[in-house]
């Protein structure tokens, strides 16, 4: 009995041990786990804050109040630290205007083959009153559409390139004889014939204008009237 009751009791204190001590790493779980919740709190709050402040626009005044120095000098040191910015914003875009990457997602900036932009159904279309099996007309629009886009990636694929360096030829010789001969020989005479636009605008004004008015006027009291006999 002794024995028993021995086994007994110990069995209960080992038992109250582990209770113990699960309920104190339950509790450092629940410190550790509130701890980390407030960690985060203020993490998150921190970068909130940053950012904006980071956002918000800022001006710093760095005049000394005892050093003399007027409004009209700060406001000439600011439109100098302007210009030099504006003068360096300008060569960033022009920098970015002159890279020759080739646009991949973009090829039609300007859409000037909006008339293109075909499809299947702005080609071929059944009306209700014929229609043909439900089978024909899907592999009829997907061999158009399998068509359409792998010749025309086989045509560019031979013909592009020689296609482009011929284009290009033809604008570089359209721009050459523009800009060397067009437009120069287009200068000279209007130059040579700016006197005589002078002259001729001088006569239209001192001796056809009145002429034609005084006509006007002459045939303005004529009537004419048609009568049936």
């Amino acid at each position: 009995m002794n024995s028993s009751l021995q086994d007994s009791t110990s069995a209960l204190h080992s038992q109250c041990i582990c209770v113990r001590v699960c309920e104190t790493v339950y509790a450092g779980f629940d410190a550790v786990d509130a701890l980390l919740y407030d960690l985060t709190t203020f993490i998150l709050m921190t970068g909130t804050m940053m950012q904006s402040t980071d956002a918000r626009e800022t001006e710093i005044d760095l005049r000394d109040a005892g050093d003399g120095e007027d409004d009209e000098g700060q406001q000439m040191w600011k439109t100098q630290l302007e210009t030099v910015l504006e003068e360096e914003e300008e060569e960033d875009v022009i920098s970015t205007q002159s890279d020759t990457r080739p646009l991949i997602n973009e090829r039609d900036p300007r859409q000037i083959n909006e008339c293109l932009k075909v499809s299947f159904e702005d080609v071929i279309a059944e009306p209700v009153s014929v229609r043909s099996g439900d089978r024909v007309w899907i592999w009829s629009h997907a061999l158009f559409e399998v068509s359409r886009v792998w010749f025309y990636r086989v045509i560019t694929a031979l013909l592009a390139v020689p296609v482009s360096l011929i284009a290009g030829i033809l604008l570089a010789v359209i721009s050459f004889v523009h800009i060397w001969f067009f437009t120069p020989c287009v200068q000279v005479v209007l130059i040579n014939t700016g006197c005589l636009q002078t002259l001729w605008s001088g006569i239209l004004d001192i001796i056809i204008l009145p002429f034609f008015q005084s006509v006007a006027k002459c045939c303005r009291g004529i009537n004419v009237v048609l009568s049936r006999e």
